[in-house]
């Protein structure tokens, strides 16, 4: 039977790891500056100096471009939240205290430069978007959308297999986003924001898949506890539902790509199916992940046809309102 790791004995067993990956990331990722993705020469004051609030006829994104441009953007703010709860779970010593300074501080420039392109091209509400940044950072987040409270007999296991999964769910997001404004501006920026998530994505998929070698019953059981309960960190932000579903029926992020894009390439990356040296716990916990991923299958099928024939029927609606016109 595999004796379970504290905390501290994961830590120091996993350092050398962290330092290679901290070393593996400095060599690969690009500095950019936000201000190089920002249409500057748009910009115009508001009323407070002498200019013109904003009018929703000002904004040329789509209502799904607009929803997920401002659930990224609010994801992207809650930082200290996921600064805090990284830096308490690996600590600042060694590595791992210089990953999470390094992380932050390129998690950060996301969110500037999102906000700079959304208000200087007035593509949102400035002041409702304030608001529900106030909300949200008020409200903090932790991984899995859970408290404080709930978490406590997660582990840097949970922490690692959860960014991982989120991370490369994120990237996606942003993705797609860029491509539903319909702006090459936009769509610029959120590529290159997505670059740097798909680096921080591999830093803690490598960190989580060394820890299943080192202690693969503990490490899948956390794996299994975060891919059977996954939620995104927007989970209770103003309009986050609606918002959400705006973003899954219009192709930003859905059930098919969450299992087909994320959950399964990370898991095909751990061979978790194919690894012959679990335990009791490991077998059980890779016994409920298979039957996870099938019934995601099943509810994936059922959304991409309800979503079919949801699209179906308004375009239908609106070739009426054309052609009554």
């Amino acid at each position: 039977m595999q004796r379970e790791l504290t905390q501290i004995e994961l830590l120091q067993e996993l350092s050398g790891v962290a330092e290679q990956n901290v070393n593996r990331h400095l060599s690969m990722t690009r500095d950019w500056n936000p201000h190089d993705y920002v249409p500057w020469d748009e910009g115009r004051n508001f009323s407070a100096l002498g200019g013109a609030d904003w009018d929703p006829a000002q904004s040329q994104l789509s209502d799904v471009a607009r929803a997920a441009m401002i659930t990224n953007l609010l994801t992207e703010d809650n930082l200290p939240s996921y600064h805090r709860e990284i830096a308490d779970n690996f600590s600042m010593d060694h590595a791992w205290g210089h990953w999470v300074g390094r992380w932050t501080a390129e998690e950060n420039r996301h969110g500037i430069a999102m906000r700079d392109y959304l208000l200087v091209t007035r593509a949102v509400d400035p002041v409702k978007l304030e608001e529900f940044r106030m909300t949200h950072m008020g409200n903090g987040a932790t991984s899995e959308g859970h408290t404080g409270a709930e978490l406590g007999d997660r582990s840097i296991l949970h922490l690692v297999s959860y960014v991982t999964f989120q991370e490369l769910a994120t990237r996606v997001s942003h993705r797609n986003t860029g491509k539903a404004c319909n702006d090459p501006t936009a769509d610029k920026l959120l590529q290159r924001i997505a670059a740097d998530e798909n680096l921080h994505m591999i830093f803690y998929r490598n960190i989580c898949g060394a820890a299943l070698d080192l202690a693969p019953d503990q490490a899948l059981r956390a794996i299994a506890d975060i891919v059977t309960g996954f939620q995104m960190p927007g989970l209770g932000m103003p309009d986050f539902r609606r918002n959400g579903v705006l973003m899954a029926k219009h192709g930003i992020y859905d059930l098919r790509q969450h299992r087909d894009e994320v959950v399964m390439p990370v898991l095909r990356k751990w061979k978790i199916f194919e690894r012959e040296d679990f335990g009791a716990v490991g077998e059980q916990a890779r016994d409920e992940l298979a039957v996870f991923l099938a019934d995601l299958e099943v509810q994936a099928a059922k959304f991409e046809e309800m979503r079919d024939r949801s699209l179906a029927r308004e375009a239908a609606r609106r070739e009426r309102t054309g052609l009554a016109v």
